[in-house]
């Protein structure tokens, strides 16, 4: 017989060899005459211990339970059980270790894993099962779709261990050591550790210090953890540093530079082993300063390395800066000067031919000379110190780009500061009274068969040229009668501008706080909105939702519980809904898949305006954007502050019924007039929402559009930087038809909008109840037409094209043709 054969038959090809198993080996190496085959032993020097690992995992099930699947099921395995006192399945009156699979062996506990390098840590660890059960629950109502252990819509309750089992286990980890000294102290791990996406246990309950204070371990030194917390406390650490750390010192984590859900999902893990009071998956300074201590501790070698990175990658802090008045607003000479001597001390700025003005604070010298469009202002020859002085522009400006220039400021080291304000409007409407007869016929003719009523506003080169008003602003009574007299529109009537609300509220404030270098489109939205977390949640970019990219579906119904969602989607409560945007709603598509044009983009978009600023929407544009610029017309919820319904044109007839057809909790059945139509506004935001809610008239628009063909400003007011608007209206590669949040009109591709004479450059947006703008700073140009479309019967449209407002069937509902007919006036004109 072979030897193989004989030990196949003991048992001992199948399994490692204990000391009894050797003596075997020899007692059958004389029956078959080893001695046959010449042996000798030399110990090689290149070798290491198999075992490199000790994982700690708590059960989830009770002692019977976990017998059951550990030695009589397959599938599961560990090498060592403990059970724990308060178990009633274990009926064992002394409390012991029991073991499962011999050291040497290979037990299944670990399954796909990864530590310090090394995968599939069954083949070389020790597994110690520790009873233990947590009581976990899922909201299985959120439609969250994660089985993540962090998963926003998991909760565990951890139990606290049996002290006596924490005895055993201490025991049982000593000699275990002893037994495989290539077991290091950052070798002792967690189940959670190696396994972070998929696991949490040994739990945050796990007394690892107790642990550590045994000799069994890895822990940090407190006067180590106290100098890396005060650094990064200074200067924050990346994100990206953060993850190449965590890999220095084991975790299987990639850089990415985001905090995606492996992220999130590690750092929860290594906080439950080393900062257990403070598990909540984000990082802060504190995580930073564990990681760094254990790594100066235990792997000293690699720390320089780590903080050479860190200080290339220190940025000083960014302190949000307030964004100055004026369209020039600097101090001569200027203080960064290029080495190209002719580009120093010199600028452009807005004006129109025959205005404008200039403002000089004088610092401290007596004389300067001061250039506009290469002729010399005519001013005091003896300057005074700390004095102002204001001069008319009107004989130098010219309509488009001026140059200032400043030179011989002196006396040498002296200066002074320049302020040029922004142009404004002015009404010129006389100068055209019959240029726009072609338009005035057009929607007159609208009104006369059917069409309830417009307002509309034309800017050319900073003067107002166009302002009328046709038809009605209110047609209908409550219950859909016609009213006996039709109320006539007005031209200060104020208009629900529905999604004319995303670009006029929320992107002006998006563009206000990135020139504030406040927010960055580049990041993630969950840097700024940290439980916007989850299911690719943490990839997607502030930009992404400004270019409807991120994946959402057009809408969520909220306000019904007939949603495409599903009842558990039904919101009409702002708090409720914030909620659902943030961890709830799902993705439709992948990010960057195409673009979809959705207000669930515009709503979180709206959130992160008020997450920075810490004040609602509402109450942030109309104090610090609206107010400075005098606008008083441009509001939300106008009813609650001081507005009557009879300044506002109405829009739907039957609430948001459709005549009747549409029913939901709540539902409107009056005529809207001063209260915003869009049912996710109304109900589920409290009317204060990213994508809808804004109220206006034409010459509070024509203001803002002015703000827009300025560059950023209007008057002595600054709202954001030239550059910044730039980036926002610039075409996305993906679709040249989008800017961030803007509409373009590009190459034509938008006709049935802007027209087909706008200029490439051209931008703005429609309103479902009725609004159109456009902004050409090519012919220095802005349209604002207001409409109440939706004021009017639903009628059957031609065979299979189903019901809709009458009043979108008329061309001045279909805005193409008016704004056609606008740019035609003008381009026409001697």
């Amino acid at each position: 017989m072979q030897l193989r054969a004989l030990l196949t038959l003991f048992g001992l090809m199948s399994r490692g060899t204990s000391g009894k198993s050797l003596g075997l080996v020899a007692l059958l190496c004389l029956v078959v005459s080893c001695s046959s085959l010449p042996l000798s032993y030399m110990q090689s020097k290149n070798y290491s211990q198999r075992i490199k690992f000790l994982v700690m995992h708590y059960t989830a099930i009770d002692y019977q339970k976990s017998v059951k699947a550990l030695v009589e099921e397959g599938g599961l395995s560990s090498h060592y059980l403990i059970p724990e006192r308060n178990d009633p399945s274990y009926q064992d009156s002394e409390l012991k270790v029991i073991q499962l699979v011999e050291e040497s062996g290979r037990a299944w506990h670990a399954g796909n894993s990864y530590w310090q390098g090394r995968e599939d840590l069954n083949d070389q660890s020790i597994g110690i099962e520790i009873v233990n059960v947590p009581h976990c629950m899922r909201d299985e109502a959120s439609n969250f779709g994660s089985k993540r252990e962090n998963s926003i819509d998991r909760l565990c309750v951890f139990p606290d261990y049996d002290p006596k089992q924490i005895e055993l286990l201490i025991k049982l980890s000593q000699d275990i050591l002893a037994r495989n000294p290539d077991i290091s102290p950052t070798a002792v791990v967690g189940h959670s550790d190696i396994a972070p996406t998929r696991k949490n246990d040994p739990g945050p309950r796990f007394p690892w210090y107790q642990l550590y204070q045994a000799g069994i371990g890895a822990w940090y030194d407190n006067d180590t953890l106290q100098k890396y917390w005060q650094i990064f406390n200074q200067s924050p650490i990346s994100i990206g540093l953060m993850q190449h750390a965590l890999n220095r010192y084991g975790y299987g984590i990639t850089e990415t530079g985001i905090i995606d859900s492996a992220t999130f999902d590690t750092l929860s893990a290594f906080q439950m082993h080393f900062l257990p009071w403070s598990v909540s998956g984000k990082l802060d300074s504190k995580t930073a300063a564990v990681l760094f201590a254990l790594i100066e501790k235990y792997f000293p070698s690699r720390i320089d390395a780590l903080m050479k990175r860190y200080e290339a990658e220190k940025m000083p802090p960014v302190a949000p800066r307030t964004l100055a008045y004026y369209q020039v607003n600097e101090l001569f000479p200027t203080v960064d000067r290029s080495t190209r001597e002719w580009v120093n001390d010199r600028t452009v700025f807005k004006e129109y031919k025959g205005e404008g003005q200039i403002i000089i604070d004088n610092i401290d010298a007596q004389s300067a000379d001061i250039y506009i469009n290469g002729q010399k202002l005519n001013i005091e020859n003896a300057l005074q110190p700390y004095q102002r002085y204001e001069y008319s522009l009107a004989r130098r400006t010219k309509t488009g780009e001026n140059t200032l220039k400043v030179e011989n400021v002196r006396p040498e080291g002296s200066s002074v500061k320049v302020m040029i304000p922004y142009p404004t409007l002015h009404d010129a409407t006389g100068q055209y009274l019959t240029t726009f007869a072609k338009v005035d016929e057009l929607i007159n003719q609208d009104v006369a068969d059917g069409f309830p009523g417009a307002v509309l506003l034309v800017v050319k080169e900073g003067k107002i040229i166009k302002r009328s008003a046709y038809g009605y602003a209110r047609k209908f009574a409550d219950g859909g009668l016609p009213l006996d007299q039709a109320v006539k529109m007005q031209t200060n009537q104020l208009f629900d501008l529905a999604s004319n609300t995303k670009m006029f509220a929320t992107n002006f404030a998006l563009m206000k706080l990135v020139s504030e270098g406040k927010i960055d489109v580049t990041r993630p939205l969950s840097e700024y909105l940290p439980e916007y977390q989850g299911q690719g949640r943490e990839s997607r970019l502030v930009r992404d939702l400004l270019t409807h990219t991120a994946g959402y579906s057009p809408q969520v119904r909220f306000f019904t519980k007939d949603n495409e969602l599903g009842s558990r989607f039904f919101s009409q409560n702002k708090a409720q809904t914030e909620h659902l945007l943030l961890s709830r709603v799902p993705f439709e598509t992948g990010r960057q898949t195409k673009a979809i044009y959705s207000d669930t983009d515009y709503m979180l978009l709206g959130l992160l305006v008020e997450r920075v600023t810490q004040m609602s929407l509402d109450r942030y544009v109309e104090q610090d954007i609206y107010h400075p610029l005098n606008l008083s017309n441009t509001l939300f919820n106008p009813l609650h502050k001081g507005f009557a319904p009879q300044q506002f044109a109405a829009t739907e007839i039957q609430g948001n019924t459709r005549d009747g057809s549409v029913d939901f909790t709540n539902v409107r059945k009056h005529v809207l007039q001063g209260e915003v139509h869009d049912e996710k506004a109304f109900h589920s935001f409290a009317g204060v929402a990213g994508h809808a809610g804004l109220f206006s008239n034409v010459d509070d628009l024509a203001v803002l559009a002015q703000t827009l063909l300025n560059g950023g400003g209007y008057g002595r007011v600054k709202v954001f930087d030239r550059a910044v608007l730039a980036k926002f209206t610039k075409p996305e590669e993906g679709d040249s038809s989008f800017g961030l949040g803007w509409r373009r009109a590009d190459q034509g591709q938008s006709k049935w909008h802007f027209g087909p004479y706008a200029s490439p450059y051209a931008y703005g947006h429609t309103g479902w109840t009725g609004t159109v703008t456009v902004i050409d700073p090519a012919y220095d140009l802005a349209i604002i037409l207001l409409t109440n479309a939706r004021h009017s019967k639903i009628v059957e449209r031609e065979a299979g094209k189903g019901r809709e407002f009458n009043g979108k069937l008329f061309e001045t509902g279909k805005y193409g043709s008016v704004i056609s007919l606008v740019y035609e006036a003008l381009l026409e004109r001697p």
